[in-house]
């Protein structure tokens, strides 16, 4: 080791003392060491969603998590602008309206399918590890997990954003109308206000104390506690940084004054983020995977994304079985899918990670003969405890609060993406001046092998913690084609639980013929191997609760996480439905030609 090298590590681990005492003082004075759930649930049936019916249309669909982001995005549909303007538009807009996940202080994933080339495309403009982080930085010096939550809350909690930089992008290859045109409402919403629904007002009121916690998080957010239902969020700071952006482009936020004041309080609070880190970073165009179900194709979102391979690898499995003669969520479907499931979160927990530094093996896992392997292992009938299921073995290998939208055009271009900020409201960090509410991504990495993060996914080698690599990630945007034209898009926010979620609306849609309301309102089931729980949202009666537990299942009842946006095509009219779950989900279609 160099002698600049040594001065450096030394520096960085002088920098990580001093955050960690800091913040462990601040936890037991100010916080009482209270733990921020990762996903803000509530049960959605105390409140009235903003989709009463399932929304038709012959020019087109937007669905949103919030309904005042799909208007926004029919307006510029109706303006002339393709699915990819408008995504654009409604990306800025949630933002503003949906600070909880919504963002530019985070990141995500987007898959394309363009008409006029007829070629699909994804794109990752996923957060990145600052250049001064490195591997070990969340563990004590006798290698345990440091427990004083500086992976979710404050300022080590943050990768370098990559939402704007990949709108961006996106607008210089697929874009037709005029930048500053699509961030005209986000703009608007974020000067002039918006009311708080109750949903939202619920989640500011959950969340008070994280929110409280730093003073430029406080004044924006907390200004009419306790009565935030009703009264009218004004974010002035975001306002001018999505002015600056408007201006200047992607510049507007990784150069001059943003980005300088993103540095800035960074480097004044332990935080790693620095100006050169910002100028360097770059969004990503990579293949997305693309494979077949019952004569579907499914285009979907690839590594650092564990989302699409697993989503792959587990319709490769039940492509073997008839699910209708199985029947909708019986106890025998139930105990099909939990176990298909534990042998893909078992292969995530060693295989994913960010493939510009991992040889993640996608092949391999995404291979049909490979399901057969898994398949043979499966005994309908029986739980295989957790404890006895590896992670495959290759050659040379070793929210989560989220937010989904969807948007197809007439000309049939179709966007589908997932962006966030990870736990809802990130890092609780707004840097000052800007509104700009910073994610807490780096908890996306593995600390270290068999260290759960907070959403209880285990990592590997393959996950650590590298400068300027990204975090593994569960979004699975993803579009299905039948006879080259869209059938359906599909994706959920819910940390671990989006690929589960993700699948069962395939299935729901291709195996059971549901429509849109009936496909996003069935029950859903979730395992991830680790932790051995079976999860089942709502209510479970008592007789398929027994049959379940007879198997030696270990049952939990939950309130939803996830939220299900979906666009249909069919007879050459579009259909959308926003998720009830999320009560402000919407989806709707009024574009005027």
């Amino acid at each position: 080791m160099t002698e600049n090298l040594k001065l450096r590590t030394n520096f960085k681990f002088i920098k990580l003392i001093s955050v960690v005492c800091f913040f462990m003082l601040a936890l037991i004075i100010e916080i009482s060491a209270k733990d921020f759930q990762p996903i803000g649930t509530v049960n959605p049936a105390k409140y009235v969603p903003a989709q009463k019916k399932i929304s038709e249309s012959k020019n087109g669909m937007v669905t949103t998590q919030h309904f005042i982001a799909t208007k926004v995005g029919e307006k510029i549909l109706s303006q002339g602008g393709n699915a990819y303007d408008a995504a654009i538009a409604v990306g800025f807009t949630l933002a503003v309206v949906l600070p909880r996940a919504g963002n530019i202080g985070g990141g995500g994933f987007m898959v394309i399918h363009d008409s006029s080339s007829n070629q699909n495309y994804s794109i990752d403009y996923r957060e990145m590890a600052p250049a001064e982080s490195f591997t070990n930085m969340y563990l004590n010096e006798d290698g345990s997990f440091n427990t004083s939550k500086l992976s979710t809350f404050g300022y080590l909690a943050s990768g370098v954003p990559g939402t704007v930089a990949g709108l961006w992008e996106v607008h210089q290859k697929f874009g037709s109308l005029d930048w500053k045109l699509l961030l005209e409402d986000a703009i608007y919403y974020a000067e002039n206000g918006f009311e708080i629904t109750p949903y939202m007002g619920d989640m500011l009121t959950k969340y008070k104390e994280k929110l409280s916690y730093f003073e430029s998080t406080k004044k924006i957010f907390m200004k009419h506690n306790p009565s935030f239902t009703g009264s009218i969020l004004i974010q002035k700071d975001l306002a001018n940084t999505l002015k600056i952006i408007a201006k200047k482009g992607k510049d507007g936020f990784y150069k001059g004054e943003v980005a300088q004041k993103i540095a800035a309080q960074m480097q004044r609070n332990g935080g790693f983020i620095t100006e050169d880190d910002l100028i360097a970073y770059r969004p990503k165009w990579r293949k997305p995977l693309i494979s077949n179900y019952r004569n579907n194709k499914i285009i979907t979102m690839g590594p650092p994304s564990s989302g699409g391979i697993h989503l792959i690898q587990m319709l490769n499995i039940l492509e073997n079985y008839d699910l209708q003669e199985i029947g909708h969520n019986t106890p025998a479907y139930i105990n099909l899918l939990a176990e298909v499931m534990k042998y893909a979160y078992a292969d995530r927990s060693k295989h994913l990670g960010d493939p510009d530094f991992f040889d993640v093996p996608v092949s391999e896992i995404t291979d049909k003969q490979y399901a057969a392997t898994i398949n043979s292992k499966i005994n309908l009938g029986e739980s295989n405890p957790s404890s006895n299921i590896l992670p495959g073995s290759f050659d040379d290998t070793e929210s989560i609060e989220t937010t989904h939208f969807s948007v197809a055009d007439k000309n049939g271009n179709v966007v589908s993406s997932t962006y966030t900020l990870n736990s809802t409201f990130g890092s609780g960090v707004t840097i000052e001046g800007t509104g700009i509410l910073m994610n807490n991504e780096m908890d996306d990495f593995s600390a270290a092998p068999g260290i759960p993060n907070q959403f209880g996914l285990l990592g590997a080698k393959a996950n650590e913690i590298q400068p300027k690599k990204r975090p593994l990630s569960s979004m699975t945007p993803t579009i299905v084609m039948k006879n080259e034209e869209l059938f359906f898009t599909t994706g959920s926010p819910g940390g671990s639980r989006i690929i589960s979620a993700v699948l069962q609306s395939i299935l729901n849609i291709i195996d059971f013929d549901m429509n849109l309301e009936e496909a996003n309102e069935a029950k859903r089931i979730h395992h991830q191997w680790q932790p051995d729980i079976l999860q089942i949202e709502f209510s479970l009666n008592d007789e398929i609760k027994n049959e379940l537990q007879k198997l030696n299942y270990d049952v939990q009842v939950i309130n939803p996480a996830t939220c299900l946006q979906l666009i249909m095509k069919k007879n050459n009219t579009f259909y959308g439905y926003g998720d009830f779950r999320r009560p402000d989900a919407f989806a709707s279609g009024d574009i005027y030609d």
